[in-house]
């Protein structure tokens, strides 16, 4: 095992406070939030019940463990809740001068849409 691992290596937590592995060093039944959203789960609110520890850029990078068996499967949005991003999306699409709905989202550093900000422009 090479030096920078085991400075990582620490499964019983004595040194760092949580149990700590090298880089793809986790054993089975430990999953970061990337890899649970992968699975479709989430952490649910359990607490971080680990870490990876590695050699980064700028210095030591750390990246949290959750326990699989733990984790709760993921919440799905309500027709209400699709329905009122949807119908959010669209007022981001329509422009508040001319009511007109655009392919693309109005800038909000201009207000309106580009046909509207820049008239002489949409002319030519």
């Amino acid at each position: 095992m090479s030096r920078i691992r085991a400075a990582f290596h620490d499964p019983d937590g004595a040194r760092y406070g949580i149990p700590t592995f090298w880089w793809k060093g986790a054993p089975p039944g430990y999953a970061t939030r990337r890899q649970l959203t992968a699975a479709g789960l989430r952490p649910g609110g359990q607490p971080v019940a680990a870490q990876i520890l590695w050699a980064g850029v700028g210095g030591t990078r750390a990246a949290y463990l959750y326990r699989v068996d733990l984790a709760r499967p993921k919440r799905t949005a309500t027709p209400a809740q699709l329905r009122a991003v949807r119908a959010a999306l669209l007022a981001r699409r329509t422009c508040p001068t001319c009511g007109t709905v655009r392919p693309y989202y109005i800038p909000r550093s201009l207000g309106e849409c580009l046909s509207c900000a820049y008239p002489l422009e949409a002319a030519a």
